[in-house]
Formats: C-alpha cells, sequence, structure tokens
C-alpha cells in the first residue's frame, strides 16, 4: 500500500470534483482516480454543445464561474472544472482506472491500474463512487453493429455531408443530431420504436422537428426497430415482427442512451433495485448500506440517468463529507 486517504473518489468528473474539493475544504485527505481525463464524459459531449443550465447552476466547489452569456458551452465548462481542481489543488490521478475496492468501512483497499499496465494500492477510509452513467452504451442487440459505421455518440455533422445517416431513438439527443445533421447536409433518417418523439423533447425544439418531419426533409419511421445493419444498408422492423424495410444507410447514429457500470458497487454488497437500477443509499448523506462507500453524481439515478444532472450532484459531496465529519465525532 503506497498511501492512505480519508476518502477516495473514484471519477473525477463535476461530481466527482465537487466531492474532492468538499472534502479538501473540510481538511480530509482525499484523492480522486479517473480511467480517463478529468470530466471525460463532457470531453466526449458534442463539440459545440451549449448547457441549458446557467453557469451559477453548474458551479462547484465555490469557484465562481463566470462567462459572457449566461450558458456556458462545453468548452467553457471543460476550462471551469479544471480550474477548480486547480483552485483547490486537487490530487487527481488521470489514466488510472479503479479495479478492485475491497475492505471496510475505515479500513478500504484500493486497487488501480494505469494506462501502462502498472498496479497500486491504495488504503481508505471512505470510498465515493462518482463514476457517472455513462459507461457502456446501450447496445442495439442486432448483427452488424460491430460495424464502424455505427457510432453510439455524436459530436460534429461535419463528416456525415452528403451520407445517408439513420439516428436511432426519439430523444433530445436523437432530434438535436438530426436536426444538426439535416443542415449541414445529410440525409437523415430516424427510426423509433414509439409511435411519436419522447415525452422529454426540450419544448422549444419540436417545432422545428415536426416541421422537417411533416415536410419530408426528414423521414422518420416510427413504430419500427432496426433489425440488421448492413455495410451499404439498413433493414427496419415494425414493432410485433412486422413487415420489414431496407434503406440505403452509410452511418449509424445510435442515440439509444448509456448505462452505469455497477460491478463495483455490487462487489462491495451495494444492493441494486432490479427494476430501477438504482443503487440502495440514502438521498441525505448519500451512503450506501454499505458502510464507509458512498455515491455522488448520475449514478446514484439507476436506469434515469434524467434525474440527476450536475446542477442536483453536485451538492452531493457536501452531503458526504458532512457525513464523515459527524461519525469522527
Amino acid at each position: 500500500m503506497t498511501e492512505r486517504f480519508e476518502i477516495i473518489v473514484v471519477g473525477a468528473g463535476p461530481c466527482g470534483i465537487a466531492a474532492g474539493a468538499a472534502a479538501k475544504r473540510a481538511g480530509l485527505s482525499c484523492a480522486l482516480f479517473d480511467k480517463g481525463c478529468v470530466t471525460s464524459s463532457l470531453v466526449g459531449y458534442p463539440y459545440y454543445m451549449t448547457f441549458l443550465s446557467t453557469a451559477v447552476l453548474l458551479e462547484v466547489g465555490g469557484v465562481p464561474f463566470t462567462i459572457p452569456e449566461a450558458k456556458p458551452t462545453r468548452r467553457e465548462a471543460l476550462a471551469y472544472y479544471r480550474r477548480v481542481v486547480e483552485h483547490w489543488q486537487l490530487d487527481v490521478r488521470q489514466y488510472e482506472e479503479v479495479v478492485e475496492i475491497a475492505g471496510g468501512e475505515g479500513a478500504f483497499t484500493v486497487r488501480t491500474r494505469r494506462a501502462n499496465g502498472e498496479e497500486s494500492t491504495y488504503g481508505a477510509a471512505a470510498v465515493v463512487v462518482a463514476t457517472g452513467g455513462f459507461d457502456e452504451p446501450r447496445w442495439l442487440g442486432v448483427q452488424g453493429e460491430e460495424l464502424d459505421k455505427v457510432l453510439h455518440y455524436y459530436r460534429e455533422p461535419y463528416p456525415y455531408f452528403g451520407q445517408d445517416v439513420l439516428v436511432v431513438g426519439g430523444s433530445n439527443s436523437a432530434v438535436e443530431a438530426a436536426l444538426d445533421l439535416y443542415r449541414n447536409g445529410a440525409r437523415v433518417s430516424m427510426v423509433h420504436f414509439l409511435g411519436e418523439l419522447d415525452r422529454g423533447v426540450k419544448s422549444w425544439v419540436l417545432p422545428d422537428i415536426k416541421n422537417r418531419l411533416e415536410k419530408g426533409e426528414i423521414r422518420a419511421f416510427w413504430g419500427h426497430r432496426v433489425a440488421e445493419i448492413r455495410p451499404r444498408s439498413v433493414v427496419l422492423r415494425a414493432e410485433g415482427g412486422g413487415a420489414e424495410t431496407e434503406i440505403a444507410n452509410d452511418f449509424v447514429l445510435a442515440m439509444t442512451g448509456w448505462r452505469a457500470d455497477n460491478r463495483p458497487l455490487e462487489a462491495l454488497g451495494v444492493a441494486i433495485d432490479e427494476t430501477t437500477g438504482i443503487p440502495s443509499h440514502d438521498p441525505a448523506t448519500m451512503v450506501t448500506n454499505v458502510p464507509g462507500v458512498y455515491l455522488a453524481g448520475v449514478i446514484a439515478a439507476g436506469h434515469d440517468a434524467n434525474k440527476i444532472f450536475i446542477e442536483n450532484g453536485r451538492q452531493h459531496g457536501e452531503l458526504i463529507v458532512a457525513h464523515r465529519l459527524s461519525q469522527a465525532r
């Protein structure tokens, strides 16, 4: 064992950083470990994305998020969270993945592995799991999904100019990708297993996408699923084993969402609700049913990642630290 900390945070996204800043302010030794870079989930967002939240609601660690406009861009948010890390001089171990957590409250051992294969073991009195809800895509589970033309993320429209692109899904991410692609010269189709767009699509975006759909500028296949992906086409099947339709295709953007990796929690004995996917925890302290193991951020939302954002997940660090301090009295 090389080092020991009061708190080890697994994940260096905004909510993990907020937990680290809360620990630092309280004088608790803390280190953050991430298999990627700082705020790696934000790095994967569309390049020109603007947050729906105001900058004030994205602030963590008491560091002001000052920008000219009310709502920050992805680039501004990335710069801001790096500034929080620097301001609090947080001990962030980037590209060092936590591969095993063992032990119990007051005596956890955390084993990590760096990109070069080097392993280390650390000690911690408590562990905060802040790994988010974007560990693995929700796979379509169809033949051809392994083809290079199938992507589970969207960043910018320019590679798809003049191409036949199928957007899978009916959520905000699917709608925004479809509109962006259409406006930048792609031939866009959408497929969704429901008979309409998801209810949560932003109200100010709905008139735009509905107009494109009504005019046939974006083609929609409602009540269909992807049945097979071929090198130059995609086969769609009507719900309930109905008729199949084959359409020309160069790229598939599966905007079907992502899922959290609960295996580390399950290995520690944290109970996971089979229906909701929510790990057992007390929302007032974020402690799980395993003493000394806490949740921070989106991972506490289970399957419905839209229930927890940075705006409410940023408070988790303060709750955790307050609970740790009360336990020490």
